[in-house]
């Protein structure tokens, strides 16, 4: 099993990657000083495929596990959910010293995260992911939250697990445009941070695809530890955090105007990495060849790379302007400088915008 530090102070915490580890999360719960009383949080699919193997095993340790399932969906990932959660954590009594288990992907990891946040002002949560999405970010850095229907993750809070466990045996039961949406996300950690990792991805494509368990874990752990590093330094983002964000600005701004239906996440990520890329190149801050090296690893994994033509620019600069990263009506983008290395770049102007479109 590979293990991953998060250095935080008091709030520290380990990632556990390992293939089949799903049956002894009791073990490692007893581990922990929580009271006897549990929730596993979780939506009908995932549950249907590992829900029992996670619930037999905190039972057997002991604990009175409460279960509460949720539509799958970013639609659902919204405050309505939220209080479905609280509901049953109140009406199972649940106390300070409880613990909330987040089993699935992003959107579960999301609201169940602000749920504890904000459940009796704060208790623990453990994260299973079992998306590769989640497994590669969403799990892992402390940022919890809902979305509201004028814009993506704008009510949350930081939040950091007590623990991530990932098994990479439930990447064989995820259908492959999830898988392939994950890559979005592990692509984007090769822009921002490291060339290794972008070359990797490009020369072992087939090995990826094909599930090979030394390629996941290798891009999995390295996808961890570039995280890690970066939250390590900078919790909240104030500062280099920010660099995560390569990709979403745009991202985001899709996901709402298509009311979250038409992309998966890493989907919208993959466009706005380009678009941003673009954006990067027309403002002269990247050369060409770099903009197109980009491009065409997310299109040999079969993501979208341009932006659809259905949208309009005035559409998404509509959104962007609501965007947590727009500061004082500046809007804030990362932006790419080469392979490998990222800045974040403020006073992009609408005009900067619209060129995209050209």
């Amino acid at each position: 099993m590979q293990k991953i530090r998060v250095e935080l102070g008091e709030r520290s915490y380990n990632i556990m990657i390992g293939s089949g580890i799903l049956k002894d999360i009791g073990r490692i719960f007893e581990k922990f000083e929580f009271s006897n009383k549990a929730a596993l949080i979780s939506n009908p699919t995932v549950y249907d495929l590992y829900g029992k193997t996670v619930s037999e095993s905190l039972r057997a340790s002991g604990y009175d596990l409460t279960e509460v399932l949720l539509p799958d969906g970013e639609e659902y990932k919204s405050l309505a959910s939220t209080e479905k959660i609280y509901e049953a954590l109140l009406k199972a009594k649940l106390d300070r010293k409880s613990a909330l288990i987040a089993l699935g992907g992003g959107v579960i990891g999301d609201i169940t995260g602000f749920a504890a946040s904000t459940y009796m002002r704060g208790i623990d949560f453990i994260q299973i992911p079992t998306t590769l999405l989640a497994q590669v970010d969403s799990s892992v850095g402390g940022k919890t939250g809902v979305n509201h229907p004028l814009g993506k993750n704008m009510i949350g809070a930081f939040w950091q697990p007590r623990l991530v466990w990932v098994d990479t045996a439930t990447l064989e039961t995820l259908p492959r445009r999830e898988f392939l949406s994950g890559l979005g996300e592990v692509i984007k950690y090769g822009v921002i941070w490291d060339e290794d990792l972008f070359a990797y991805l490009e020369a072992n494509k087939d090995k990826i695809l094909r599930l090979d368990q030394e390629a996941l874990t290798h891009f999995i752990k390295r996808s961890c530890e570039i995280k890690s590093e970066v939250v390590s330094k900078d919790e909240r983002e104030s500062g280099l955090r920010a660099i995560l964000n390569y990709g979403h600005t745009i991202g985001h701004a899709i996901e709402t105007v298509t009311g979250y239906k038409k992309y998966l996440h890493g989907e919208a990520v993959a466009i706005g990495m380009h678009m941003e890329a673009m954006l990067s190149h027309h403002l002269g801050l990247i050369e060409k060849n770099a903009v197109g090296r980009i491009k065409a690893l997310i299109d040999s994994y079969g993501l979208p790379s341009e932006m659809p033509a259905e949208i309009q620019i005035n559409d998404l600069m509509e959104k962007m302007q609501i965007d947590k990263k727009t500061v004082g009506g500046k809007m804030h983008f990362v932006l790419p400088e080469k392979v490998g290395a990222v800045r974040v770049h403020s006073g992009i102007t609408s005009e900067d915008i619209k060129k995209l479109a050209d």
